[in-house]
């Protein structure tokens, strides 16, 4: 991981830290590309974890918007998540 994404994570957990009381319920918002398995991708990274998860294509159906409700138990899990679903192609973290 390059100094840059090492200190947004760092920044990120301060950030989460402040604004949540652990254990809490966190939504995760995504586009990806809908070619593939991008989807199942995202979907499978949450898998066993009670997710609540709603996808919406986009007008052109080139991009899948993809909400993920999820409790989780600390600001390091929401950070390994993200980190975990970052290797999908074209994938956007909002």
């Amino acid at each position: 991981m390059d100094k840059n994404t090492e200190e947004f994570y760092e920044r990120l957990k301060v950030e989460l830290d402040m604004s949540n009381t652990w254990p809490a319920l966190y939504l995760f918002k995504f586009i990806v590309p809908t070619e593939s398995d991008n989807v199942k991708r995202v979907e499978l990274a949450f898998d066993c974890m009670g997710a609540v998860i709603k996808t919406t294509k986009s007008k052109t159906g080139k991009f899948t918007s993809v909400s993920i409700d999820v409790q989780v138990k600390d600001a390091q899990e929401v950070i390994d998540k993200y980190q975990e679903v970052s290797t999908i192609k074209g994938i956007i973290s909002l």
